[in-house]
């Protein structure tokens, strides 16, 4: 195996020199380094990653923490992250915190001493000063962490706002809105956008609380409708959410979107696979990791972030589970 004293005596030049060439790390003349690049490409000389990382205390690797892999949002988060990271040659080492703050700080701690170059985070904590304190750049995705870390999200109150006019729109006079997690900005911006449209149309509604799980959404939807048989419509934080509530719907033997009309938020790819077909807010899922990717690398190589907010836009999807759409 070709080993870095080979490239120097190739070279002409001493293991110091070729080692400040490779890892970029002090000076190196324009004779010396196309001598190097020569006796590299000649000899097909790789440099040891494990070495450099040791060598300049950063390696190509960048932490990607998600609070819930099981729901489809993510994956396509951590999708988007991976191909644009492999652009520019970084490898994503992909993290799932089960929306435990413990898990991510041990994942925080265990990275540094692998020399990770960075983080994206997308984490359940509204305010987490384990993250504004680190030295290494971090970028938020989907939910604001604070102030101090660059954040790519969605326009949640102007889609919730979107969502619930579809279904008043409708016909909906009465509406059940699907509220995500208390602890969670997107939850939070969307209960807003909900409100927003819903007061400014006088409809009847009801807000329930509703974790971003599937099983546990059909539950609590369920037990509602049996409770309220007057509501005609359902407006959730998530599709995930959307879905749990759909198979309550017709476990029931409601009709959708006859008797019961259904919207969700994020416009993941199971959406379409539901039968209906789920009507949703759309966010530009991959749009949203490519920017916070393309951002974090921008930190990691001190190059200049034009922005500290990134808001992606969001389209009204429509689909069966609301009226006037063929499928």
């Amino acid at each position: 195996m070709t080993t870095i004293r080979d490239v120097a005596k190739k070279a002409g030049v001493s293991v110091a020199t070729v080692s400040r060439f490779l890892n970029g790390s002090g000076y190196v003349s324009a004779d010396a380094a196309k001598a190097v690049t020569s006796a590299v490409d000649e000899l097909k000389y790789e440099l040891n990653p494990v070495a450099r990382s040791l060598n300049t205390k950063q390696s190509n690797l960048i932490g990607l923490i998600l609070p819930d892999i099981t729901n489809p949002f993510f994956p396509e988060l951590a999708r988007a992250v991976e191909d644009v990271a492999l652009t520019y040659g970084y490898t994503v080492v992909l993290c799932n915190s089960d929306e435990n703050p413990e898990k991510e700080k041990n994942y925080l701690n265990t990275l540094k001493k692998k020399y990770i170059a960075g983080f994206i985070v997308t984490s359940n904590q509204l305010d987490a000063p384990h993250y504004a304190n680190m030295a290494l750049p971090i970028v938020a995705l989907d939910r604001a962490i604070n102030d101090k870390i660059p954040t790519v999200s969605s326009n949640n109150r102007e889609g919730a706002a979107m969502g619930t006019n579809a279904l008043l729109e409708r016909g909906c006079k009465n509406i059940l809105f699907l509220r995500g997690p208390n602890e969670l900005n997107p939850a939070n911006e969307r209960y807003q956008g909900f409100m927003d449209a819903i007061e400014a149309s006088g409809a009847k509604y009801h807000v329930v609380t509703c974790p971003f799980h599937f099983s546990e959404s059909q539950k609590i939807t369920d037990e509602f409708l049996k409770a309220h048989k007057e509501i005609d419509g359902i407006f959730a934080s998530s599709d995930v959410s959307a879905a749990g509530a759909l198979k309550a719907a017709v476990t029931l033997g409601i009709k959708v979107p006859e008797q019961l009309q259904i919207v969700g938020f994020d416009g993941i790819a199971m959406g379409e696979m539901l039968s209906p077909g789920l009507s949703t807010v759309a966010q530009d899922v991959y749009k949203m990791g490519a920017i916070a990717t393309r951002v974090l690398i921008k930190r990691i190589e001190n190059q200049p972030v034009d922005q500290h907010f990134y808001e992606v836009p969001v389209q009204l999807k429509l689909r069966g589970t609301t009226k006037g759409v063929a499928e």
